[in-house]
């Protein structure tokens, strides 16, 4: 069921919908905090918020493509292990 979450962020309030569990919600945040380099209580950098939320984007988007790469390589090594064990069982039976 959707529910309205509210935080605060470089001292700018958001508000989103979402039907995630409350402690995804806390990790979420928790994480963009973290790119952001947000301290806790909610400290200011010199850069405007809204360059921050963007870089912020930029980087959580950037580990993203790093971990579908990540898990493509993952991917095809299982597939390679897999393909060995299937021939090296087949060829048991033979």
């Amino acid at each position: 069921m959707e529910r309205l979450v509210h935080f605060e962020l470089f001292s700018q309030e958001f508000s989103f919908y979402t039907d995630a569990t409350e402690e995804d919600v806390e990790l979420i945040i928790k994480m963009v905090r973290s790119e952001l380099g947000e301290e806790e209580g909610g400290k200011r950098t010199p850069l405007p918020s809204n360059k921050m939320l963007v870089l912020g984007c930029l980087k959580i988007a950037a580990r993203l493509i790093q971990l579908e790469k990540e898990f493509g390589a993952f991917r095809t090594d299982q597939d390679a292990s897999i393909d060995k064990l299937i021939n090296k069982v087949s060829s048991s039976i033979d």
